[in-house]
């Protein structure tokens, strides 16, 4: 397939900062993306990452810090280059297609608008329909095709302009789960087709970790951690990252020596990460299906924790017991496991799938 060859950009974020009345938005950002990465902004509402890529975009002007696109500055203190004239292509939440317009016209009216001309258009936006698997579907309107199908639309849109970076704000949350699901590797697909330096903001876990190159996990407006899905995922960099990816238990324990720490009375070795100077307190993780639940009494009581299950649900492929062990715990274990509310119970820590944290 004939894909038309896009240009690849080179974003920077310098200290880029933006505040509101008694708040700061973003807080002195920095970040290097390189040519033809994808990348996602993750982080919980009002973490700033949307308002990151609107001043990206040119929506927004910062209030200092400083955005340059390979090596040019597009946004500085006095100087700041227009949207139109910074070549981003942008997909919102909504897909903002226009209903009067057919497939095929609403894929060409940026080129359009940029006078690309009859026959080039004309190729541009065949080459984006079949890329997008819209090829089809040409002479039709929005209003007769499905959620994911008008999302679609958008994309072929701001692809066929060959746009330097593209931004993605959270563009598959009307989606429902099935078709998220399908876009995602949809997404991922046509950014490995056409190699376009991408941005993309979300709150959900998933989509960064399916789908991004390197994930910036954001927190009230600063980056918490930089890294790619298994670095986030594996070895999380702070409290906030390991509670917001999911699927950890984070507990607070005081450092003894060594690799060994103090919970509820009891001593547990923890394998990796950052640890506190001997004597003080400190935080480490531990996924949830990483730990092991015993019968009390088990006869190998290394490394656990007593504790009393005080509820569990059924979620077919495993059940999710809490467990109080002078904090709650999370634990994922076999379907087959039923512990009635009540149960005194061990867990078992594998020292090495424990993570020490100190921020």
């Amino acid at each position: 397939m004939d894909v038309p060859g896009h240009e690849m950009a080179h974003l920077e974020l310098e200290k880029l900062t933006k505040r509101y009345p008694g708040v700061v938005s973003v807080d002195a950002v920095d970040l290097s993306v390189e040519h033809g990465e994808l990348i996602c902004l993750l982080g919980p509402s009002g973490c700033g990452k949307t308002t990151t890529l609107r001043m990206i975009a040119g929506f927004l002007e910062p209030d200092g810090g400083e955005i340059r696109l390979d090596g040019k500055a597009i946004s500085a203190r006095g100087s700041v280059v227009p949207p139109e004239r910074r070549n981003m292509g942008m997909i919102f939440q909504s897909y903002a297609v226009w209903p009067h317009m057919t497939v095929r016209e609403n894929v060409g009216y940026g080129l359009r608008m940029r006078n690309v001309g009859a026959a080039e258009r004309r190729e541009r936006t065949e080459a984006v329909l079949r890329a997008t698997q819209l090829a089809d579907l040409g002479d039709r309107y929005p209003s007769e095709l499905s959620g994911g199908q008008q999302q679609r639309i958008a994309l072929a849109r701001a692809l066929a302009p060959k746009p330097a970076l593209l931004l993605l704000d959270e563009p598959l949350s009307n989606l429902d789960a099935g078709l998220r699901a399908d876009m995602r590797l949809e997404i991922r697909r046509l950014h490995d087709e056409f190699h376009d330096t991408s941005i993309y903001v979300t709150h959900d876990q998933v989509e960064a970790l399916s789908m991004a190159d390197r994930i910036v996990v954001m927190n009230a407006g600063r980056v918490e951690q930089i890294g790619t899905p298994r670095d986030v995922y594996d070895r999380p960099a702070s409290t906030f990252v390991a509670r917001f990816l999911g699927g950890s238990n984070v507990l607070s324990a005081r450092h003894l020596s060594g690799r060994t720490v103090e919970v509820s009375g009891h001593r547990i070795d923890v394998g990796q990460g950052e640890f506190a100077p001997p004597g003080e307190e400190m935080s480490f993780c531990v996924k949830t299906h990483e730990l092991e639940l015993l019968p009390d009494g088990h006869p190998d009581g290394a490394n656990t924790l007593p504790g009393v299950v005080r509820g569990h649900a059924f979620l077919g492929s495993h059940r999710d017991y809490v467990v109080d062990v002078g904090q709650r715990l999370l634990v994922a274990a076999p379907p087959a496991l039923d512990l009635p509310a009540g149960s005194k119970v061990r867990i078992r820590f594998h020292a090495e799938r424990c993570r020490g944290l100190v921020h």
